[in-house]
């Protein structure tokens, strides 16, 4: 185990001199809505600039769940051929050292953040796991030591979270806490009761959610039909949001998937560019 932990650290390191599993989802995660209108252009507080606005036309932002965990896995990633957002969870053994390398390849890079899910939690971040009933001020607390694990972070989304999206008072003070740090909100929808959307408007919040969850199911059958859908999203109404996990045969399916969105005339993006330049 050392000599393969070892050698995902290298591959991460040489990944930064070319530069240039997580919690499935709820069975009601497949609730779709329109994206949230973000209320304030998107601060870039972390160092990384300000997206440059592209050209007209569809954009579809890809978001890649649960990184910072498996350094090899995570490394594959830096060589995606097309303009991603990795979540990254805090705390890892590659958490920093990935984050790191994503921007250096132009990756938008946001900090996927526990939240307590509906059941039993059997998952290694549950020792920072934000919680229902939490004060606001551990929850500001706690949040503020998982964006110091992740400083080129600018944004968050939530990893499980069925039960604390779900929840108001707990999203509301969330909701403060990511204003404080001028970060914008990813809702991963792992719950169709989620308040997500409203607890960020009502705090000023930029904030958008995922219309498609590629790989929740990992047939491929599945996949195509989550990608399909995140495309006619694209065209119809200009932007879409395609959520997955960080998956080897996710990576894979994405990369023979891709070659369909330049034959649809629709751009790939970061979710900072989607909300920036709405």
């Amino acid at each position: 185990m050392a000599g393969a932990f070892l050698a995902g650290l290298l591959l991460v390191g040489i990944a930064l001199i070319r530069a240039p599993e997580a919690e499935r989802p709820t069975g009601d995660n497949l609730a779709n809505a329109p994206a949230a209108i973000p209320t304030s252009p998107v601060p870039s507080d972390n160092g990384a600039g300000r997206p440059v606005p592209g050209p007209p036309g569809p954009r579809l932002a890809i978001v890649v769940d649960a990184l910072g965990y498996d350094p090899v896995r995570d490394a594959e990633w830096l060589d995606f051929p097309e303009r991603i957002t990795v979540s990254v969870l805090p705390h890892g053994p590659s958490s920093k050292s990935f984050a790191a390398s994503a921007r250096t390849h132009g990756f938008g890079v946001i900090l996927h953040v526990p939240m307590e899910p509906e059941g039993a939690v059997v998952d290694r971040t549950e020792p920072f796991l934000l919680r229902r009933g939490m004060a606001p001020g551990e929850i500001a607390d706690r949040f503020a030591r998982m964006a110091a694990d992740v400083p080129q972070a600018n944004g968050a989304s939530n990893h499980m979270g069925s039960a604390f999206t779900s929840d108001l008072a707990a999203m509301g003070a969330f909701a403060q806490a990511l204003k404080g740090k001028g970060f914008f909100f990813v809702d991963s929808v792992t719950s169709a009761g989620t308040v997500g959307s409203m607890a960020m408007e009502q705090a000023g919040v930029p904030a958008t959610r995922r219309d498609a969850f590629l790989d929740d199911d990992g047939r491929s059958g599945e996949m195509r039909r989550q990608w399909s859908a995140a495309i006619a999203l694209a065209k119809e109404r200009g932007q879409a949001v395609l959520l997955c996990h960080a998956r080897r045969e996710t990576r894979k399916a994405l990369l023979e998937l891709l070659p369909e969105l330049r034959r649809e005339g629709i751009r790939a993006v970061t979710v900072e560019e989607l909300l920036v330049t709405r």
